[in-house]
């Protein structure tokens, strides 16, 4: 079969070329891990985080060819039809350049410069080397590193530096209806002068304009920074879950989910109305400042509003913060309770547990409610006793100004003003409960998902590895010992065996002993805590995790399926791939044997975890998946331990002609599968019990014989 490596991306192989420009170590494993390609296509966007990791510097512009100079080459130039070809050498006075073109495969070729502009798009990318400093040139500085979140912000710095502008002469006409209802009262309905009524009402009429223009403009300028920040965290956070050492992982993967489902909670806070809230509150000074200018001392009586509700917001934070606290926790941990009752409801229901479960469900429900209306409770007393101010304020403003009037320091037009902006004053400070509750609840999922991006990811970094070997042989652990995090005892003890490439070797052992292990070690899922496994030579943390798993057909006991077809279960993390790879990898596996009665084939649908499929159709399918690419080592952990007598027969039979060439290693504990070795290692609690010919070891097993 066809390697799925072989079909790429022009922008991928121009990437490709660059790094070996650049005398850059990089593979499409190790550049393109993690990364969303569409069908193993790449856009520009893409090849800039590609090119950041690996050490280089990428920029997207629009330039056309005569404004091209040979001081940036190379460059890659976006050709028609989706095409891309690099741009080595360019001579303007002869007309020519020199360009790789990638799909041709003919390398470095010399083109006219009409020719090249007939098929030029005028979009170039730029790229340069990023400078590395070494051990020699330490931090004399401690400098900030940038964080996910905030940092993220940054990037919509100048947005939000526009909304802050747009923010002040929002505030600032804020004084125009009150300063227009002053003068209309003081001076035009005395003098009954309908002129000057016209133009304050024209000026007044443009001034609302405006402010209507600019809060649709903070309001739209607020939600592209918010989505724009929201689109690269979101990206942020499943890229690092994806890249999580298996070591690191949680627990719970219920709690896990629900504290990347908070996110919604920083999503809201900072796309939503809050942040033009935010920005309002500091203004209050301001329209305090024109309360005192039009009347004086009234200015006292919406101050002591102001501190009246602030006094009562501070009061109420500790409590607030504790139901907030609990109320997120116990929410993640209800969501953990559904997530573990979903998965195993097979299990529930053969012990008639549902009540067991219903019951947990509900003591969960209930302390929720609990904390949720202790948090409702709060924040509505805070807003009530904010409403009830605001109307004090408006009445003591009216009994106070009337005084100031009948004493001439005020006149009717001024206190009809104040009464106006005191509101206006007072609506930001009245918003403190709700804001509090929006900020504690953003805190603390930040919090959580601070732990989440804090935890260590497999290494993708392009100068800290080797290229692998094509394991041609052999793969050797040396004293290898291991131990599950927070587990007590080593799950593999000092072993040292030497795999010779092309050798078909079953491992196997009572449950427990360490088998599937060995193969999880093998496959970099986790490291040894002592000793280290070799691949011709190397030793495996040298090497990408990526390109070495692209290297092995490897499948697990858990034949796990993902919702869509059966075709996208077959070529899951191999990009484009032809139909006749993917067909020749299910015939093989007898995948169309239950396709083949299905009306869409391949197209057939999959459920999540694929529940519509019985567990032997499932094992076909991932077997299908790990020979896609046609490896040099098959990695099998118990590979037919879900297959009927048939089914397993006509799999064994192919097995045996496509592993011919290859390095098989397989656990089992099916007798007729041994029929596919020549080796046979025997562990047991963790420790290597035999290895030999197998033959010799199964009669060596059959008398009792535990060393060899």
């Amino acid at each position: 079969m066809k390697s799925h490596a072989q079909v790429q991306s022009p922008l991928l192989e121009c990437l490709l070329l660059l790094c070996r420009h650049y005398k850059i170590s990089a593979s499409i494993s190790t550049l393109t891990a993690g990364l969303p390609l569409d069908k193993g296509q790449m856009d520009e966007p893409l090849f800039i985080r590609c090119a950041d990791r690996a050490g280089l510097s990428a920029r997207h512009l629009q330039i056309s060819l005569e404004q091209l100079t040979p001081l940036v080459l190379p460059a890659v130039l976006l050709l028609k039809n989706g095409k891309a070809c690099l741009l080595t050498a360019l001579d303007h006075h002869k007309g020519t350049a020199q360009v790789v073109i990638t799909e041709s495969g003919s390398g470095s070729e010399e083109v006219a410069l009409t020719t090249l502009a007939e098929e030029y798009t005028g979009e170039a990318l730029f790229v340069k080397e990023k400078h590395r400093y070494d051990e020699r040139t330490p931090r004399t500085l401690k400098l900030p590193e940038r964080h996910w979140f905030w940092g993220t912000l940054l990037r919509s710095k100048k947005i939000y530096r526009d909304v802050l502008i747009a923010s002040v002469i929002i505030n600032l006409f804020v004084v125009v209806s009150p300063l227009f209802v002053m003068n209309v009262y003081d001076r035009v309905v005395p003098n009954n002068a309908v002129e000057t009524l016209w133009v304050l009402a024209i000026g007044a009429g443009v001034a609302y304009l405006f402010d209507f223009l600019l809060k649709l403009a903070r309001a739209y300028f607020i939600d592209v920074a918010g989505k724009k920040s929201d689109i690269l965290l979101s990206a942020s956070m499943f890229e690092q879950t994806m890249g999580l050492q298996m070591a690191s992982r949680p627990v719970s993967v219920g709690s896990f989910a629900r504290h990347l489902q908070e996110f919604d909670y920083i999503r809201e806070f900072i796309t939503s109305s809050t942040v033009a809230t935010l920005v309002d509150l500091p203004f209050c000074l301001l329209i305090l400042a024109v309360i005192a200018l039009l009347g004086g001392p009234i200015v006292f009586v919406p101050i002591a509003g102001m501190a009246i509700i602030a006094i009562h917001s501070l009061s109420i934070q500790p409590a607030l913060r504790l139901a907030i606290e609990n109320t997120q926790r116990s929410s993640a941990q209800k969501h953990a309770t559904l997530v573990e009752s979903l998965c195993g409801i097979e299990g529930i229901k053969a012990r008639s547990a549902e009540g067991e479960l219903q019951h947990r469900w509900e003591k969960l429900s209930g302390h929720i409610a609990k904390w949720d209306i202790k948090t409702r409770f709060l924040t509505v007393s805070a807003s009530t006793l904010s409403a009830f101010v605001i109307q004090l304020v408006t009445i003591g403003i009216v009994v106070y100004g009337v005084y100031l009037v009948v004493d001439q320091q005020l006149t009717m037009g001024g206190l009809i003003a104040a009464v106006m902006l005191s509101g206006r004053c007072l609506a930001p400070v009245a918003q403190l409960s709700s804001l509090s509750t929006k900020f504690y609840q953003t805190q603390s999922a930040l919090n959580a998902l601070n732990k989440v991006m804090d935890l260590p990811v497999e290494e993708q970094s392009h100068d800290s590895t080797l290229k692998t070997p094509d394991i041609k042989q052999s793969i050797t652990f040396d004293q290898v010992s291991f131990a599950y995090p927070n587990q007590h005892g080593q799950a593999v003890q000092n072993l040292s065996v030497t795999i010779k490439a092309g050798e078909k070797v079953a491992i196997i052992g009572r449950i427990g002993s360490g088998k599937s292990t060995l193969q999880r070690l093998l496959m970099r899922f986790y490291t040894p805590t002592t000793g280290s496994i070799r691949i011709d030579g190397l030793d495996i943390q040298q090497l990408s995790p990526h390109e070495l798993r692209d290297r092995i057909g490897y499948v697990s006991q858990e034949s796990q399926l993902y919702f869509g077809t059966v075709r996208d279960n077959i070529a899951l993390g191999a990009g484009y791939v032809e139909d006749e790879q993917i067909l020749a990898a299910a015939r093989l596996c007898g995948v169309t044997e239950f396709t083949d009665r299905h009306p869409k084939g391949l197209q057939m649908p999959v459920a999540e975890r694929g529940a519509n499929f019985s567990g032997g159709q499932k094992q076909s399918i991932v077997l299908a998946r790990a020979l896609l690419s046609d490896p040099n080592v098959l990695l099998f952990d118990e590979p037919c331990s879900a297959m009927d007598s048939l089914s397993e027969h006509y799999f064994r039979e192919r097995l045996r002609t496509l592993a011919k060439d290859k390095t098989l290693i397989m656990t089992t504990y099916k007798s007729s599968m041994l029929d596919l070795v020549d080796r046979v290692i025997v562990m047991d609690n963790g420790r290597l019990l035999a290895d030999g010919p197998r033959d010799k070891v199964l009669e060596a097993l059959a008398q009792g014989k535990t060393e060899f």
